[in-house]
Formats: C-alpha cells, sequence, structure tokens
C-alpha cells in the first residue's frame, strides 16, 4: 500500500465572479521515506494541493489517504514548514518553538526539552536554543522551522516553497542541510517550489503542474546520485527536460 494516496482531487472556489477551480483531478501515490516536488508556476494549484493534504482545506472531489486512512482535517502524522519567518511564536525560544507542539500533546517539561534539543541539534542550532526568533537569521528561522515540525515525529513533513524568501547563497545552504536531515530522517516530503534547480537538487519525483486549472501535465523521476552536483551535466540536462516541460527556454543553462 502507498504510504499517500491521492485520488482524483478537486477544489471549486466560489468568487463574486463565479466558480474558479484550482484544483482538478490530481492523482498520485508516493511510497513511504520519498521526496517529492510539486513545481510549477504561481497559480497552478501547487500550494492549494499541499493545503488540502495537510488538512487546511475540504477538498471538492476525490480523496486522500495517508497510511491508508482518509484524511479529515489536520492531524499529528503532518508536520507543515511553510515560507513565511513569522510562522515561529516571537515570544518563545528557539527550543521553546521547538517543544510547543509536545507541549500541546501533553509531554512533560524535561522530555520535550530533550526531544527539542535533539531536532535542534539534526539543524545544527543547538547553541541557539535559548534565542528568540528576533535573534536570528532567516535561514535560522527556517532551522527552528523545520527542527518543529520534526519534533513530533510525524510521518509526513509538508513544505510550502520554505527558502524562497531566503537570499541565494542562504538558499542553497538551506537545501543542503535539508538533504542531510531527510537522508537522516528518511521522512515522506511533499514540497512545494517554483525553482527548478532546487527540484532537482531535491527530489526523487517532481510532478510538474500546470496552471488554470491546476493539473499534472508530466511526472519527472530523478535518478541522480545523492549528494547531487548541481555543476554536473547530469544535473543540468535534467534542469533542460523540467524547463521543457514547463515550457521555458533552457537553452541558458
Amino acid at each position: 500500500m502507498p504510504h499517500i494516496e491521492v485520488r482524483n482531487v478537486s477544489l471549486v472556489y466560489d468568487t463574486p465572479a463565479g466558480s474558479v477551480t484550482g484544483v482538478d483531478g490530481v492523482s498520485f501515490d508516493m511510497e513511504q521515506s520519498q521526496f517529492l516536488c510539486l513545481l510549477g508556476p504561481s497559480g497552478c494549484g501547487k500550494t492549494t494541493l499541499l493545503n488540502i493534504i495537510a488538512g487546511f482545506l475540504a477538498p471538492t472531489g476525490g480523496e486522500i489517504r495517508i497510511g491508508g486512512e482518509a484524511v479529515r482535517g489536520q492531524g499529528t502524522d503532518r508536520g507543515i514548514v511553510f515560507q513565511d519567518f513569522a510562522q515561529l511564536f516571537p515570544w518563545r525560544t528557539a527550543l521553546g518553538n521547538v517543544a510547543f507542539g509536545l507541549e500541546m500533546k501533553g509531554i512533560g517539561k524535561a522530555e520535550r526539552e530533550e526531544i527539542a534539543l535533539k531536532q535542534l541539534r539534526l539543524v545544527k542550532l543547538e547553541k541557539f536554543a535559548q534565542s528568540y526568533p528576533h535573534h536570528l537569521s532567516g535561514g535560522m528561522q527556517q532551522r527552528v522551522a523545520i527542527a518543529r515540525a520534526l519534533a513530533y515525529n510525524p510521518s509526513v513533513l509538508l513544505m510550502d516553497e520554505p527558502f524562497a524568501a531566503l537570499d541565494a547563497l542562504t538558499r542553497d545552504a538551506m537545501q543542503r542541510l535539508l538533504a542531510d536531515v531527510w537522508r537522516e530522517t528518511r521522512k515522506t516530503v511533499i514540497y512545494v517550489t517554483h525553482n527548478v534547480a532546487e527540484a532537482v537538487y531535491l527530489a526523487d519525483r517532481v510532478i510538474v503542474m500546470t496552471p488554470h486549472p491546476g493539473r499534472i501535465k508530466t511526472e519527472v523521476t530523478i535518478t541522480l546520485s545523492r549528494p547531487r552536483d548541481s555543476l554536473s551535466i547530469a544535473f543540468l540536462d535534467c534542469q533542460k527536460e523540467l524547463l521543457r516541460h514547463l515550457g521555458e527556454q533552457p537553452e541558458e543553462l
């Protein structure tokens, strides 16, 4: 049985101008521990689809199952990381932010802080456990957010363009960190991006979506060995293939 089953999922919005289809008949399966990127331009429904999988939105058609159980709303089997740095609580330290979900589950202080510190160590931030978000750089805040999402041990990690607001050098470093974290934890990851190179660097599989309405255009399997060399010919060839599917010109690569 696949770990995640997405079956003919659609979402239609009611607007003053009439009905708008955000996602139209999307279907795919994922095995446990796979890293899947949803790739496409703005308006293709990739974030909407992620929010449906997260349980934030209810589909108007179709079904999603995780571990054989139908998704009927939010659940602790899914950890979420957003793009916005404001996802952290400014009045809590890094340790306090990571421990928050464990606190809500009623886990005792000593145990939850031990777990939180372990997750901060995983993202190389244990020395900043007592720092508040405004003392941390954007990349460091996103590392705290990843640690928080992993702290209660979800089976699935959902990430919505978490590095899009970072500068290029920090984004590259965060991609390398996430690849390391994924190798360590072997979580099932669904990652939304519009960055082709990021998709090639991180993913086992890339689903290319088309806008208006949001549908799957094609799927590409990335077979490059890890860690990946973003300057290799094979890496650039994968980028060119995805650019062709997106209808963009790959000659500049």
